[in-house]
């Protein structure tokens, strides 16, 4: 019966899909739509039919299953070892207070992030005289046989330079050379103070405070 239900409704949905099958009727097109409906019940009627067969055969079958309420059994059981404490109540209580007293902070040096490798003075005073002899360079030729830190002491010792006005900046184009001039005098000492934040004294770490009991010592 269930094969000439689909069987039919397979029918008259072709039949509605040809251009040459007009139904001119309005009862069989509500009994086409009331044939539709009746053939998605029916499938949805078997697929919860098997669903519910599933699942009471899964329950059949694990209504069976019961979990084993036993010990370990002593083969088992003589295989973990005897736990023995070699201390005593004065050993454990010194090594509790040893775990629980506070810890002394670490204290992270700063020294050697503030002392600096290169004289920016120093490299003031270089470049004052080699730019009254040559009278214009570039900052390249400058800095040909410098290293990394040194070429950094230079050009912040052009910076001051140029803030005392005895020094000219001059780039064409961008990321081009940069040409240097001596717009000072050559008779008179240039005063170059670079400050304390370029040639400052390393950093003094900071010590523990001490406790009456380190007095004490």
């Amino acid at each position: 019966q269930f094969l000439v239900v689909a069987a039919t409704l397979l029918d008259l949905k072709t039949a509605r899909l040809l251009p040459q099958a007009d139904v001119e009727d309005e009862e069989d097109l509500a009994l086409l739509e009331a044939r539709d409906l009746l053939f998605a019940r029916l499938m949805q009627y078997r697929a919860f039919k098997q669903v519910a067969r599933f699942v009471a055969d899964r329950l059949a079958t694990e209504g069976r299953r019961h979990p084993r309420q036993v010990g370990l059994e002593p083969r088992f059981a003589a295989l973990l070892p005897e736990v023995i404490v070699s201390v005593g109540p004065d050993e454990l209580a010194a090594l509790a207070a040893r775990a629980l007293e506070p810890r002394p902070e670490p204290m992270v040096s700063l020294a050697h992030l503030h002392a600096p490798t290169v004289s920016v003075r120093e490299q003031a005073h270089l470049v004052v005289d080699r730019l009254r002899r040559e009278r214009s360079t570039t900052f390249r030729a400058l800095t040909a046989d410098a290293d990394l830190m040194t070429t950094v002491a230079r050009f912040l010792a052009l910076l001051e330079l140029f803030r005392e006005g005895v020094v000219g900046f001059e780039q064409a184009t961008p990321l081009g050379d940069l040409h240097l001039r001596w717009t000072g005098t050559d008779d008179a000492d240039v005063d170059i103070d670079v400050g304390d934040e370029f040639d400052g004294g390393p950093v003094e770490e900071p010590t523990a405070p001490t406790t009456p009991e380190d007095d004490d010592v």
